[in-house]
Order: structure tokens, then C-alpha cells, then sequence
């Protein structure tokens, strides 16, 4: 497969929705995200919505209007969008599990789901989770299924991810699905300056990068939208908010910059040599930083956590 098989025009493919009279957006392409902001648009696989793990600043808070109780749509109105799906759209694509609820929150009917990618060699599921809980997964290798673990450093996730599987567990998770041949991902999201930051998260990614090696690592700082803040109960982590963008509030550009400077360097001495990319970030930040994400709106030289 060669770059020009994966490349179309983002706006071309959000004319592909599919769904049922009651549920209508089971499958949607995400391109909310304004010229300012650089995101790669993707493929949502809307099968489940809310999340058991309450993390404080999680967006979902604001998308969902507080009602982030998890539960799931019925199979057989997710299943038939699929192969619908699978069989319109012609460029490979990756279908993003994890937008609207923790991929793994309901395991038994995401087994399902899974192995319906399995049927055909084209797309690929993408679940992105803060869970540890991957035994449907290990019992054998789904080649069109991508693993990405959201962690963050022990510090952080004790204070605002209470809910969720410690960052070790969530890393031992990814280490056994890597073993078998699975492609895993990371993100480190969102990046707190918290005391000693340096210190904390530098530990993460040496304890991260001794258990295997991820495909591919996403970076993010805190990203306050209005409607996260308005339905959020827990602000304190908030208050590191400086400025305000097309993609909500965030740390002020020298910290960003500080930040994201630190984890270059970090990732590279530590001798890993794929991709690194930043989440939702300003093209400002971008030439700041001195890279080149590519064009609105395809942003075709990100090779982040959503996108192949």
C-alpha cells in the first residue's frame, strides 16, 4: 500500500455517514475542528456513549451535558453500518472507536465489533482506551485492529483519572498486545505541569518505553472547551489556563512549548524513532516548534493517533 492509496481529500469524506432511523450517526466523519487547530480528520464509530472512568477534565463532560453514564447501542444496528461501510468506501480508513466512550468499557460487544473488521483486509479499528482490561483481545491476533492506550504520569491519573487502571497496568495491557503482534499505540494526554513535571512524566516514558515499543505516540496538554467547563464538577485542573484558541482554553504558548520541547528530546535520547505527533494543537504552535503538519484539511505529514 502506497501513500497515494491513503490520501484523499478530508472533505471528501464527510459525505459518508451511515446509521438507522434511530440511531443516525453510528458512522460520521469528525471535522469539527477549526483551520487554527491541527487534527487530522477521521472516522467516529459511534457505538457507545459515556464513560465509567469520570476522568475530571475529559470533554466528554461537555459533548454528552453531563449524562456520561456508559452504555452501548444494540449490535444489530451497529454490525449492518459496518458492512455498509466497509463496502462504499473505498480508500482504507481508520474507524475510531473511542470518541465517544472508552473503546473497552463494554468488552463482550466490542469482541463483536472487532471481529467484524476481521472480515474484510481494508479498515481498521481503532480502540483507544484508559483501560488494562484486554483478555478478548489476547485470545487471538486481529490483524485490523489497532490498540491505543491513553496514559499519563501516576501523579496525574491519581488525581484526576481516579477511576481508571493505573498507568503501570494500562502499559503492562499494551506490552502483552505488542508480545502478539498487535499494533499498539500511545497517547500521553493531557500533560500536566504539575510539580516536578519533568521528573514525573520523564519517568513514565522510561518505565513505558523498558516494557516495548509503541507503533507511534500522540502528545497533548490540557484543552479546556466551554461546554467541558461548564458541566465539569472537578476544575482544579483548570488552573493552569492562560489562553484561549480555536480549540478551547490551554497552557500558555511558552509552557506548550516548554512541554512539548521536553518530550522530543526525552523520546529521542531514549532512542525512539517513530512518530511523534501533537494532539489538537495551533499551527502556531506547530511553526513554533518547527515542523511542518502539511494543509488544511488534510494535514497529510501528522502521523498521529486517529489517522493511518
Amino acid at each position: 500500500m502506497n501513500n497515494n492509496d491513503l490520501f484523499t481529500p478530508a472533505n471528501e469524506f464527510k459525505y459518508y455517514k451511515y446509521g438507522t432511523t434511530k440511531y443516525p450517526n453510528i458512522i460520521r466523519f469528525f471535522d469539527k475542528t477549526p483551520q487554527t487547530i491541527v487534527c487530522p480528520h477521521f472516522f467516529e464509530l459511534n457505538w457507545g456513549y459515556g464513560c465509567r472512568f469520570d476522568c475530571a477534565y475529559c470533554y466528554l463532560k461537555g459533548t454528552l451535558r453531563g449524562n456520561t453514564d456508559p452504555r452501548y447501542l444494540p449490535l444489530k444496528h451497529i454490525l449492518p453500518c459496518l458492512k455498509e461501510a466497509f463496502k462504499e468506501i473505498s480508500k482504507p480508513s481508520i474507524f475510531n472507536s473511542g470518541e465517544l466512550t472508552d473503546s473497552l468499557n463494554f468488552p463482550k460487544v466490542m469482541e463483536r465489533i472487532v471481529d467484524e473488521f476481521e472480515t474484510q483486509d481494508k479498515h481498521k479499528l481503532l480502540l483507544l482506551t484508559k483501560s488494562a482490561n484486554v483478555d478478548f483481545l489476547l485470545k487471538k491476533l486481529r490483524r485490523q485492529t489497532i490498540a491505543s492506550f491513553s496514559i499519563n504520569a501516576p501523579k496525574v491519573s491519581d488525581r484526576w483519572e481516579k477511576k481508571t487502571a493505573p498507568p503501570i497496568y494500562r502499559i503492562e495491557s499494551g506490552k502483552k498486545l505488542s508480545d502478539i503482534g498487535y499494533t499498539v499505540r500511545v497517547r500521553i494526554d493531557p500533560i500536566f505541569p504539575i510539580e516536578n513535571w519533568k521528573e514525573e512524566y520523564g519517568e513514565l516514558v522510561d518505565l513505558l518505553l523498558s516494557k516495548f515499543t509503541p507503533e507511534r505516540i500522540t502528545l497533548g496538554t490540557p484543552r479546556g472547551l466551554a461546554k467541558t467547563l461548564m458541566f465539569a464538577k472537578d476544575l482544579s485542573w483548570t488552573k493552569w489556563f492562560t489562553e484561549k484558541t480555536g480549540w478551547g482554553k490551554k497552557l500558555s504558548t511558552p509552557l506548550r512549548k516548554e512541554i512539548y520541547l521536553f518530550f522530543f528530546d526525552k523520546l529521542r535520547e531514549s532512542g525512539f524513532k517513530n512518530p511523534v505527533a501533537i494532539c489538537k494543537e495551533t499551527i502556531d504552535m506547530w511553526k513554533i516548534l518547527g515542523k511542518n503538519p502539511g494543509r488544511f484539511p488534510y494535514w497529510e505529514d501528522v502521523k498521529c493517533n486517529c489517522v493511518w
